[in-house]
This record gives C-alpha cells, sequence and structure tokens, in this order.
C-alpha cells in the first residue's frame, strides 16, 4: 500500500483487475463472478436496491446488521423484521413465511451483533424455497473470524446468491476500504447500475498481498 501512494496520480485500473482475479481464484470462482468494491458497505446497499422495491420487500433477522433496512428506504421496500430463532441462528422457515412477495432475505452470517452462526442446512433450505425471483444476499464480513465454511461454492453453481465480503475485520483495513460483491454476472450486472468509480489503489493493493499470503487468516485467527 506504501509503494501504490507513489503511483496514486493514475487510476491504476489494472491494480483492480489483478485483486478481483486473485480473490476469483482462491474461492475457485471465474474473475466476472467477482466484483471490486470499497467495502461491503457500498455492494449491500446496491444489492438492496436493486432487488427490492415497493412491491418486493426485504427480510432481515431482528437483531441484525441495521444497514440493510436503511438502504430498503431508498427503494422503497417494506422492511419485514423476523426475530432470531431461539439458538440465535436466523428463522429461515419464518422469514420465508412472513414476506412471501420477497426481493431479497438478508443473512448475515455470522450475525451482527450476536456472533451466532446460521447453518449451512438452513440457507440451503432457504435458497431452495424462497419465492422464486428472490436473492439471498449472504454477508460474510466474519466469516473467516468465525472459521465457518463459506457458500462461495453455491456461487459457482449459480444459485440466486450474492456475497459480500470485506477487509475491514480479520484483515485488518477498516479504514483502507476494500471488499466485494460475489455473484454470477448477471446479479452483478444489475447490482453495477448503481455504481462507478475507481477502487482506491491502497487498498486493492494491500488486499491483493493479503490474499496471498496464505498464513494470514489462520495466524490472526488463532
Amino acid at each position: 500500500a506504501t509503494r501504490m501512494v507513489q503511483r496514486g496520480g493514475r487510476y491504476n485500473y489494472q491494480e483492480t483487475e489483478v485483486f478481483e482475479a486473485t480473490l476469483a481464484k482462491s474461492e475457485a470462482l471465474e474473475k466476472s463472478y467477482v466484483r471490486a468494491y470499497p467495502g461491503s458497505s457500498l455492494p449491500l446497499h446496491h444489492a438492496v436496491i436493486a432487488f427490492t422495491s415497493p412491491e418486493k420487500s426485504l427480510v432481515v433477522a431482528d437483531p441484525g446488521y441495521e444497514a440493510a433496512g436503511g438502504a430498503a428506504r431508498i427503494s422503497g421496500a417494506n422492511v419485514v423484521r423476523v426475530p432470531l430463532a431461539p439458538d440465535y441462528a436466523h428463522d429461515v422457515k419464518a422469514m420465508v413465511k412472513a414476506a412471501p412477495n420477497a426481493g431479497c432475505f438478508y443473512i448475515c452470517n455470522p450475525n451482527n451483533p450476536t456472533g451466532t452462526l446460521t447453518s449451512r442446512e438452513d440457507l440451503a433450505w432457504l435458497l431452495q424455497n424462497k419465492p422464486a425471483g428472490s436473492i439471498v444476499l449472504l454477508d460474510e464480513a466474519y466469516i473467516h473470524i468465525a472459521g465457518a465454511q463459506p457458500c462461495t461454492d453455491w456461487v459457482a453453481q449459480d444459485k440466486d446468491l450474492v456475497i459480500l465480503r470485506t477487509f475491514s475485520k480479520i484483515y485488518g483495513m477498516a479504514g483502507m476500504r476494500a471488499g466485494a460483491a460475489i455473484t454470477r454476472p448477471d446479479l452483478l450486472e444489475k447490482m453495477g447500475g448503481y455504481y462507478t468509480g475507481a477502487m482506491p489503489t491502497t487498498a486493492v493493493a494491500a488486499a491483493t498481498a493479503s490474499l496471498n499470503a496464505p498464513n494470514l487468516v489462520p495466524q490472526r485467527r488463532k
């Protein structure tokens, strides 16, 4: 990142392309399934705006990370808040039942603020039983800290799934702003209509270096 400052007078788009390719390779995906963002808050907002409307609700957990509900005010979507299950996981069956017209189901996994995981079995059920045309927006901001299995393999199967990643947590880059949306290209295109511009090159350089350091995540988790 320090070396990249010296090149800060240029857009250096190629650095973003290298980052996207590196992240895609680490998740066994094609590069077209990854789009860089400055953190994960921006793609969270853009996904909610793209896939909800006054006719298509946003479904969230209660309690859960509040940013998705804020984005729904822009799209005019109704926000359906569903209490967590007794074990503090997302109650996916109740979420589907609560909003048959849903456009987006937001799942923060591990959840913020409870720190609890929703099982892959429940997430698979949600993808299988959600309303046609809706998406599951899976926020994996804390997935590396939890040591849980990510769900990018379902993205490779072209599920109706958008995964959010950020380098603000275990990678320690909150102020530098690097992240990504991981999903199939047609869904990225729908989200991309709300975003244009270049990534901060210091952030993508540091993010790429982090991905290329295989021991970084396990050392920091320990």
